[in-house]
């Protein structure tokens, strides 16, 4: 109850101070545990923004992807048991298990390297800070981080069997019972005195099935080890100051005799260099003992960040949805600028695109919206990355790319960098990286990198059924070739232009005008490379790896072509049939009568499907059924995100989605939706601001009833990034029903 008060008390005073002086604290707001169940998989533990440490609890035999499950929910106490504390981790993630290295466990009495899990209560986890106690030892361990630092504090009972338990050969096992888990190659620690240790973890495979990757670190107590063993395969070498590499797992015990109460801290540095690099780390980053202020350095750290956005509003649980969703925003990827073990190079460096197919369309738009040098530099490693390892990846971790899940969508980052007008990147070399993917084949590698099928694509104009995601492949790539022609068009590369414009164009190959249900004709459809439709499948039929669409089904796919709607629409038999599609997608969601299978706002394929009714000339069921999803599937509990937050793609839906805009991305255009906040005011990079209100906004005033931009009137339901990037104003006025604002000039499409 009081921890209850306090957060309310710190949030109202926020919200006071916040409309006298925009740009206060924001991070009485954020909740980690917000998408930690209901397989959110999001990381609850300390971090900075784009952190390389990321402190967290691994919890049910590291069987979860992100390390963390919370207790009571559905699965049984024994499986959510406590193992400690490892430094690397990602969040949102689905599939396999990635990272989990470098763990560290407080303990009493005995301790079996073969069981030490413990249940644990009075858990705690806030921005910058994690703390729980364990029941079977009785330790209170508490955490924070700075960038490649995680600090350690446990507090201990009065006992003479006192210790912290190292185990530099941990990792996350998620992904055995389908081929994705990770195997260790090898580990090794080194005992430095009473008060120091240092080692490595090495890795291989995981989600991406990537090459192995090395995790280093260097430990530093501030209370010396009565006495100290190594130990490897479980068996304990006491006295013993040091384990080779024989590729199994090492690590080490500290042992102490300690008074009721008595606190020891530890620093971990993390380094993907060398442990020497590890040790700089925590001399560079971590220089005090003093972990109430690492504890608020962290803090302010990340309030920096949040109050760039201030939102205006009475409902509390609006704002604690906005302000977690734009936290988990900033955790990936990871900033390893400095960390590049395979090249040196001045460009930044970023790891963990896991996988841009999730964050392409609404992450990425949200850091060029708000932190545009964070995304200039995300999109310069994308082009380094190509320079040295031969692709720009889809998705990379562990310093290795994979998986390929539609297609080259870091194209679209290029192209939405450019067209918004994004400076510091070389576009020249970006255009050539967006080349070889569009013309390249990445023969047996289609996971790794490139595009899946392209021999196909480029010869009969769309991806055979020969390749597997044939169809959902075939319409990302169009996409991917509109963003490279909007970059050769800027570049003057006009027979460039001309060509991805025209093979933009390729879904149409794949558009079965036979194929029916429920009173609609018209769907994308696999198709034999000799032209022969494929049988084995429904219009509802839900794809994955293997399938013909991945993570979806023909009905969800079929609404998905952002480069050309103005086409699509016209595919689907004009605008009043096309309209009819779509307020049968989502009947569901509109009568709450769940099961149809036809919309699912869990996965990227759908995202934009809700404001396609923008294109059609009817923005106001957009207004009205956005608001509808966001009522049904997010709300402020652990299981508050529908599904994987994936990197932060759920999040940043969400975050946009609550300022009433929308972006296409890799154009300079953002859809108007509804906002639910009175006002929102974004602090960019270059200082200036842009400021959405919205007056008399209410739960019931949700239909635009006209709007100004920059002062001037806008009938449109759509602007542009450049109309704002210098600074702008969009105004919007509210009402109770649906008015015949942005009913015309639909959004662009390439075939005006």
């Amino acid at each position: 109850m009081v921890k209850i008060t306090v957060y309310v008390i710190s949030c109202f005073l926020f919200t006071v101070l916040s409309y006298a002086k925009p740009f206060q604290n924001t991070s009485c707001y954020v909740d980690p545990y917000i998408g930690s169940d209901n397989g959110g998989n999001v990381f609850v533990g300390p971090c900075v923004p784009f952190g390389m440490v990321k402190l967290g609890p691994d919890i049910r035999e590291f069987h979860e992807g992100e390390g963390y499950h919370h207790s009571n929910s559905g699965y049984s106490v024994a499986g959510d048991l406590l193992y400690g504390f490892s430094h690397v981790h990602v969040s949102g993630t689905g599939g396999g298990g990635k990272y989990g290295n470098i763990l560290m466990a407080p303990f009493t009495g005995d301790f079996n390297t073969k069981d030490y899990g413990s249940s644990r209560s009075d858990e705690v986890a806030q921005v910058g800070y994690y703390a729980v106690t364990s029941s079977k030892y009785k330790v209170r361990s508490e955490l924070t981080a700075t960038h490649s630092v995680g600090f350690h504090q446990y507090t201990f009972p009065a006992s003479d069997k006192s210790g912290i338990f190292i185990d530099a050969g941990h990792f996350i096992v998620q992904g055995v019972s389908y081929g994705e888990a990770q195997q260790l190659v090898g580990s090794e620690i080194r005992i430095i005195s009473p008060t120091e240790i240092e080692g490595y973890s090495r890795v291989r495979w995981g989600w991406n099935a990537g090459a192995a990757y090395t995790v280093y670190f260097h430990a530093v107590f501030d209370t010396p080890a009565v006495s100290f063993s190594t130990w490897k395969k479980d068996i304990i070498h006491t006295g013993s100051s040091e384990e080779f590499d024989s590729g199994e797992k090492t690590g080490a015990l500290f042992y102490y005799k300690t008074t009721d109460k008595q606190a020891v801290k530890v620093k971990v540095g993390i380094s993907f260099v060398s442990s020497a690099k590890a040790k700089n780390n925590i001399q560079k980053e971590l220089a005090s003992w003093d972990f109430q202020q690492a504890r608020q350095a962290t803090v302010d750290t990340w309030n920096g960040y949040l109050s760039r956005i201030n939102v205006e509003s009475k409902d509390e649980n609006l704002k604690k949805l906005f302000y977690t969703g734009i936290y988990h925003s900033l955790l990936m990827p990871t900033n390893r600028t400095g960390e590049n073990p395979l090249w040196k190079s001045d460009a930044p460096y970023y790891d963990d695109f896991y996988a841009i197919w999730d964050t392409y369309r609404t992450l990425h738009p949200l850091l060029t919206l708000v932190w545009e040098k964070r995304q200039v530099d995300i999109v310069n490693s994308l082009v380094d990355i190509y320079k040295f390892d031969k692709y720009m990846p889809d998705a990379r971790s562990g310093n290795d790319n994979g998986r390929t899940q539609g297609s080259s969508n870091c194209d679209i980052l290029i192209a939405d960098a450019f067209v918004k007008g994004l400076t510091g990147i070389d576009y020249e070399t970006a255009f050539k990286a967006m080349i070889k993917n569009a013309e390249v084949s990445p023969g047996d590698n289609e996971r790794k990198e490139g595009r899946i099928g392209i021999r196909d694509y480029n010869t009969i104009g769309y991806v055979s059924t020969n390749h597997e995601r044939s169809a959902s492949c075939t319409i990302e790539h169009g996409n991917c070739d509109w963003a490279i022609a909007q970059v050769a068009q800027g570049l003057g590369k006009i027979t460039d232009f001309e060509k991805y414009k025209n093979r933009a164009g390729n879904w149409q190959n794949l558009w079965n005008a036979e194929k029916s249900h429920k009173g609609f004709n018209g769907f994308i459809w696999p198709k034999s490379f000799d032209g022969k439709w494929a049988t084995d499948l429904e219009v509802t039929t839900f794809g994955s790896w293997e399938g013909y669409y991945y993570e979806s089904n023909p009905w969800e796919y079929s609404l998905s072509v952002p480069q050309d709607v103005k086409k699509l629409i016209e595919k689907c038999g004009g605008k009043d049939k096309f309209i009819a599609r779509l307020d049968t997608t989502f009947k569901s969601i509109n009568e709450n009568v769940w099961g149809s299978g036809l919309y699912n706002v869990s996965n990227e394929p759908g995202f934009m499907s809700p404001m396609l009714y923008i294109w059609a000339g009817q923005p106001y069921k957009t207004a009205s059924l956005v608001r509808r999803i966001i009522e049904l599937n997010y709300n402020t509990g652990k299981g508050g995100i529908p599904g994987n937050d994936d990197s932060g793609a759920m999040s940043s839906w969400l975050a946009f989605q609550l300022m009433g805009i929308y972006p296409n991305a890799g154009q300079n255009v953002y859809l108007i939706t509804s906002p639910h906040f009175s006002k929102t005011t974004i602090k960019m990079d270059n200082n200036q601001l842009f400021e959405i209100t919205a007056k008399n906004q209410s739960a019931k005033n949700i239909y635009i009833q006209s709007a100004l931009l920059n002062g001037k009137p806008l009938e449109q339901a759509w602007f542009k990034h450049t109309d704002i990037k210098e600074g702008g104003k969009l105004e919007l006025v509210m009402g109770t029903k649906p008015s015949k604002w942005g009913t015309s000039n639909p959004p662009p499409s390439i075939s005006e």
